[in-house]
């Protein structure tokens, strides 16, 4: 029994160490040219800040390259994580986005905040400047909406909330 745990242990450490070869290609795009959302629709200074500090990790073209990120496996599920949210949601790209999808995205916006579902906790927990304050979600939350508001005002609802 010996033999066999020391011999798993032996072939962890060496599919370990092989793993460190294979990095995971990092998220260092570039957004496009005047699509992103700061682009489309304005946004305060303070709401900018909280974009760039708690969403644009995962939810850009962008990702801040962190030390822990270069350690197999740790980083091929960070990029994994990040690759679902551009996917979900990539304000690098939100004007690219057809209306109806822009409008049901931000309503998503609003939703997740409030029920306190962004950002991730394991995002958090190594990046602690990201929890958000209930006044930061309340002012990303409004600028959602204000923009849920403007949309609205410029084109027939119908044409942005899909019909059941």
């Amino acid at each position: 029994m010996k033999k066999i745990l020391k011999l798993f242990g032996w072939m962890l450490l060496i599919t370990i160490i092989v793993l460190q070869f294979f990095q995971p290609t990092m998220n260092e795009g570039a957004a496009v040219d005047s699509q992103r959302i700061m682009d489309v629709y304005p946004a305060s200074e303070e709401t900018k800040s909280i974009l760039a500090t708690s969403c644009y990790d995962c939810h850009s073209n962008t990702t801040k390259p962190m030390w822990y990120m270069h350690v197999q496996p740790v980083g091929m599920w960070i990029m994994h994580h990040v690759e679902e949210g551009k996917e979900e949601l990539n304000f690098d790209e939100f004007g690219t986005y057809s209306l109806r999808r822009q409008y049901h995205k931000l309503e998503e916006i609003g939703e997740v905040l409030s029920e306190d579902e962004m950002p991730l906790y394991s995002y958090t927990i190594m990046h602690g400047d990201a929890t958000l304050s209930d006044a930061q979600r309340k002012t990303l939350t409004d600028w959602a909406a204000s923009i849920m508001d403007t949309l609205e005002a410029r084109y027939p609802l119908d044409s942005l909330v899909r019909k059941n």
